[in-house]
């Protein structure tokens, strides 16, 4: 059955650094193929969103002015005006409020879904189950419902949700989230994964649009002051791009979910990954203890290995290495260390910060 009152909102606006080089200022992360689907990070997610709603046209994306083209190239089907630019990244709170504001002009009494573009599903049956246990817990309270995954092993990497007070019982029960921790060192990390009581923080959302709104008005007063005055001006886009980089820069976790009483959570398995950086790979392809390779690898004593090349005929061939990350583009080759993998937004930063290198970021 669709839901023709839940209406999903992509945020499709992320760099995708650590997935350099692949994922480069002109094409990130959101718009590439990882698997064998064929369909991008971004096309996947509309499709699991659209099987749940049931029309193209429910679904909203929010991106920046100059990733537009690739979504409307990838997204052929969805409505013009159900595209979102912001005219600057301000993180995630902003695009948010905007398109809540949207939603509000045009259908008020709208469920809304929050869904990061570039995250992997391996069980959407399971999803399904799980959204749409969040849009009627959403549409019956003033609750802001967050989608928690159960953890597989103590990431550094993910946001946590610690689960309070059981509110509803059942399969997919709902519980009031009482602390988030942001990305805890290893040692927190194995305590989180061993107390059993945690849940990662998936970035996925939902609740109505004035639930959300007043949330905004309660906590990010100046925010919904600014933008949503301009949006009344007849949702003036010069009035829009004229404040929008006048808001704090700030996620939606910060600004709202930390500070608000009415959020619960909602654990499940969904076989969910963000794809956060290339030793996403390794979960996605085969497992940790082996050489993962995209292309065509010879290998003499290397181990633990992610090997990516986007030429299929072109060699990579290592000697002697073990737990390394070895990406080859037409333009750039890439070789870290895989605990080292979150460094590589430094060298993009280092990258934009040379006029002659701005290129290859």
């Amino acid at each position: 059955m669709t839901l023709t009152n839940f209406f999903p909102v992509i945020l499709a606006g992320g760099s995708g650094e650590r997935f350099w080089p692949l994922s480069r200022k002109h094409r990130p992360k959101q718009f590439l193929t990882l698997d064998e689907t064929g369909r991008s990070l971004l096309q996947a997610t509309s499709d699991r969103l659209t099987q749940i709603s049931g029309s193209p046209e429910q679904v909203m994306v929010v991106t920046g002015g100059e990733y537009r083209a690739h979504v409307l190239e990838q997204l052929p089907e969805m409505p013009l005006d159900n595209l979102i630019v912001e005219p600057v990244a301000r993180d995630t709170a902003p695009a948010v409020l905007y398109a809540a504001l949207r939603l509000a002009q045009e259908v008020p009494d709208a469920v809304m879904g929050v869904f990061p573009a570039d995250h992997r599903i391996t069980s959407p049956k399971e999803f399904d189950s799980v959204v749409r246990r969040a849009v009627e817990v959403g549409q019956t309270s003033d609750y802001l419902v967050t989608l928690g995954v159960t953890p597989t092993f103590p990431s550094t990497g993910y946001g946590y949700i610690r689960k309070g007070q059981l509110l509803v019982d059942g399969a997919l029960p709902v519980f009031r989230a009482a602390q988030f921790t942001e990305k805890p060192d290893a040692e927190l990390a194995r305590e989180f994964l061993i107390d059993g009581n945690y849940s990662w923080n998936s970035g996925m959302f939902v609740w109505t649009v004035q639930s959300i709104l007043n949330a905004f008005k309660k906590y990010q007063p100046q925010m919904y002051d600014a933008l949503s005055l301009a949006m009344t001006r007849r949702r003036s886009t010069g009035e829009v791009k004229a404040v929008f980089p006048t808001l704090q820069k700030i996620s939606i976790d910060y600004a709202i979910l930390e500070k608000s009483d009415q959020v619960v959570v909602i654990p499940a398995e969904f076989g969910w990954d963000d794809l956060g950086d290339w030793n996403a790979l390794e979960r996605l392809l085969k497992g940790e203890g082996q050489n993962v390779s995209v292309g065509r690898h010879i290998g003499l004593d290397t181990d633990g290995a992610i090997l990516y090349t986007t030429q299929g005929d072109d060699l990579i061939a290592t000697i002697g290495l073990e737990d390394v990350v070895v990406v080859r583009t037409p333009e750039i080759t890439l070789v870290v260390r895989k605990d080292r993998t979150q460094d590589i937004k430094k060298v993009v930063q280092q990258l934009k910060s040379h006029p002659e290198l701005e290129r290859f970021a």
